[in-house]
């Protein structure tokens, strides 16, 4: 009987523990998810490399986008290709019913920053193009971690949708806009998202909005120095434009952004310049404060063509919001962000991270960030920086973004260190941990859906019951030339 009495009482102490580790299931790194990114390493060094190896600019990444599919459909994927008016963009899909988990992947590259995997400036091709920001390992990454989140769904036979969305001309082509605009991320329950870092971290910034735009002058052609009364230079239209815009920044808020670039100035300097173009990108952490700007700065260019009796036309490029957080979900990121752990390098890797270190004036002792989780930060108002294209998603989905420590600490983005780093092992050990990450965050959603209805109403609770989207690149069609120009 006292034995009895032994047993029965053990089991009354052990089973509120017991009964709590089931109810608050977490998913281990021991999953068919995870042992197959473990055992996958070198299939996902050899595509990320491909796709540094042959660095396309936006709208035109043909062989990366191809290359991304033709993987996903080994794997079991539907896809869904040329969306949204833009040949390279693509959606794939596995599963079925519930939820319905989302993964961006994003695959272009950056003009005028080729270069070779070594830790000193060494262009591959002189003026060619790179990976600066680390898209060639966005891409496999996100791509990695939906097939092992599909090896999950079919060894545990889980109802649940994983769907890949292939985001092309993200560095300016917005191509999510086109995608949201059109309709494709609807009946999506939640979107992760993740990008390359200089450390490993949640990402609870709303980043900036933007409005990207070029303002076409046109004048009069006619000889600068036999009859330069009989012209109207168009070059003059654009400086005047600049002037007044450099006027203005002091009295913009400090958060706001206006940068440009003449992209035409004329031809040869004893002809009046008939035509010149100058492009516009200003930012602003909100949308209310970016359409005054931009509407004080259609001002100026209107002002400028009256000065110089020139004629102005402006084109809308493309066009974001700033990103919606959602503590709830940056919740869940973080701790499977933990769970993966941060990146360890071999004696190779650690060689080379020094001497990038060298370039960028830090020291050895920066190479710790790489290998620690940053906790999640409280949300500030942003202070500018940079601007996203999912930023638009996320006003449409629950969206929850996450960075890994994919370049050497203290590198600048869109640099040629960037683009030595991530064709690397580094680079690949990097997409391995997102996939890692993905894979354990869509697990727990689909084992834990009460989980999503808690996302989704923080998310409504955010948004506002009166939000319409209205996109800010207007109906125009993607401006699938405009790296071309």
């Amino acid at each position: 009987m006292k034995q009895y009495i032994a047993i029965i009482t053990a089991l009354l102490l052990v089973w509120p523990a017991y009964a709590a580790s089931k109810k608050n299931k977490q998913p281990s790194l021991n999953n068919v998810a995870i042992s197959y990114l473990d055992n996958s390493f070198q299939q996902y060094d050899a595509l990320q490399k491909q796709i540094w190896a042959n660095p396309e600019l936006g709208f035109l990444e043909t062989f990366s986008s191809s290359l991304l599919q033709k993987h996903l459909v080994e794997n079991g994927f539907d896809i869904e290709t040329g969306v949204a008016g833009m040949p390279t963009a693509f959606v794939a899909t596995y599963g079925s019913g519930e939820p319905v988990i989302g993964i961006l992947a994003e695959f272009d590259a950056l003009p005028g920053l080729s270069q070779d995997t070594v830790p000193y400036r060494k262009p591959l091709v002189e003026g060619g193009n790179g990976h600066g920001c680390g898209h060639n390992v966005f891409g496999v990454g996100s791509v990695a971690g939906a097939v092992a989140i599909k090896q999950w769904l079919s060894e545990h036979k889980h109802a649940g949708t994983i769907k890949v969305f292939g985001t092309p001309a993200e560095e300016g082509g917005g191509g999510k806009v086109y995608m949201v605009r059109d309709g494709f991320f609807k009946n999506v329950d939640v979107i992760l998202d993740w990008h390359p870092g200089t450390g490993n971290r949640v990402s609870v910034g709303t980043g900036t909005a933007i409005q990207m735009i070029d303002y076409s002058f046109t004048g009069k052609a006619s000889h600068a120095a036999g009859a330069p009364d009989k012209g109207r230079s168009a070059l003059d239209g654009v400086e005047a434009f600049n002037y007044m815009v450099n006027l203005l920044r002091e009295h913009v808020p400090t958060s706001s952004r206006i940068h440009y670039v003449i992209t035409n100035g004329g031809e040869a300097p004893n002809v009046v310049p008939e035509f010149a173009k100058v492009s516009y990108y200003i930012r602003s952490p909100k949308r209310e404060v970016l359409k005054e700007l931009t509407n004080w700065i259609e001002k100026a260019a209107e002002g400028a063509a009256l000065g110089t009796q020139t004629k102005v036309s402006s084109e809308i490029i493309s066009g974001f919001y700033e990103k919606l957080p959602n503590r709830k979900l940056a919740e869940l990121v973080q701790k499977k962000l933990e769970i993966v752990g941060g990146i360890k390098y071999d004696a190779r890797e650690r060689a080379f991270a020094e001497e990038i270190l060298k370039t960028v004036n830090r020291d050895s002792s920066a190479l710790s960030e790489v290998a620690r989780i940053a906790p999640l930060k409280e949300e500030e108002p942003s202070q500018g920086g940079g601007s996203s294209d999912v930023g638009d998603v996320s006003w449409n989905v629950p969206t929850v973004s996450f960075t890994t420590a994919t370049f050497i600490p203290g590198s600048a983005g869109h640099s040629w260190q960037n683009v030595a780093s991530d064709g690397t092992t580094i680079g690949t050990k990097s997409l391995i941990n997102s996939a890692k990450v993905f894979a354990l965050s869509a697990i727990e959603l689909y084992t834990n859906p009460s989980y999503i209805e808690e996302v989704k109403e923080e998310f409504d609770k955010r948004r506002g019951n009166e939000f319409k989207y209205d996109p800010l690149l207007g109906d125009r069609k993607p401006a699938l030339d405009y790296r071309v120009r």
